[in-house]
């Protein structure tokens, strides 16, 4: 068990690291969580240090894809700080971005809150709490040199990889009678290079991974908020990107959004 100076050195750490564009290989050996509710504190740790009220959460691994690219075998939670969220048709810069992975998202935003409670959420009950369903665009990375070598508790401290995220508007028309599970969705470089994918892709449905972020927070003592962003995982096999690229995410009926990498 870490003690409360270790999670705060932890977080101190991997805040540097992404405020200053820097990584390490992994956690010092006396700073590693050793289970994820040691990793969910230290990630809302890297919260506090935010300057803007959390807007919202994203899932990771909710496919065969995300869960190769990080050597987990289950989804992960993570933060999405206000920060790091952008509009459709923004430029924003790669960096030095360790993954360089673009991913097609199916995002939710809540008109209610969901505080955590004993009894786990059904998925009824999550639906109903979403105001609107728009698409978007992440751009993940990580803190660590040796991300696919450090293992879930770890990565859930780095923020599960959070970085850059870009989100359209919302989607028009009666979006809930949609079978998300067969939507079928694409990401494209530049009108040029294209990879396809599908809502199946998330843990069978973008709404599926919704309920599961939902009662993963509640058993951490974790509310996903009124308002909230939840970008639900990628629905295609993270895709290469590098500078100078414009990217499209299209997701057909929900409509597409657009970035420009500097």
């Amino acid at each position: 068990m870490l003690t409360e100076s270790q999670r705060q050195q932890a977080a101190d750490l991997l805040w540097d690291c992404w405020a200053h564009g820097r990584r390490i290989p992994q956690l010092p050996e006396g700073l590693r969580p050793t289970d994820r509710k040691e990793a969910y504190d230290i990630q809302g740790r890297l919260e506090a240090r935010s300057f803007a009220p959390l807007a919202g959460w994203k899932i990771g691994a909710t496919g065969p894809g995300g869960q190769k690219l990080l050597n987990v075998d289950a989804p992960l939670a993570g933060r999405l700080l206000a920060e790091r969220v952008h509009r459709n048709g923004a430029t924003i810069s790669l960096g030095d971005s360790l993954m360089s992975v673009m991913e097609v998202e199916v995002a939710f935003r809540m008109r209610r809150a969901l505080p955590p409670r004993a009894a786990p959420y059904t998925l009824d009950e999550v639906m109903d709490a979403v105001g609107s369903v728009h698409p978007a665009i992440e751009i993940p990375d990580t803190r660590y040199d040796k991300f696919k070598e450090v293992g879930a508790a770890q990565l859930i401290a780095d923020n599960t990889c959070a970085d850059q995220f870009v989100l359209g508007a919302p989607a028009a028309g009666d979006w809930r009678a949609l079978d998300l599970s067969a939507l079928q969705t694409f990401g494209r470089i530049n009108g040029g290079e294209q990879r396809e994918g599908s809502g199946a892709q998330v843990l069978g449905d973008p709404r599926v991974a919704l309920a599961w972020l939902v009662n993963e927070l509640s058993q951490h003592g974790l509310t996903l908020g009124e308002g909230h962003i939840v970008a639900s995982g990628s629905t295609i096999v993270p895709m290469a990107v590098r500078a100078g690229q414009t990217i499209v995410a299209d997701l057909g009926i929900l409509g597409s959004v657009t970035v420009h990498l500097t």
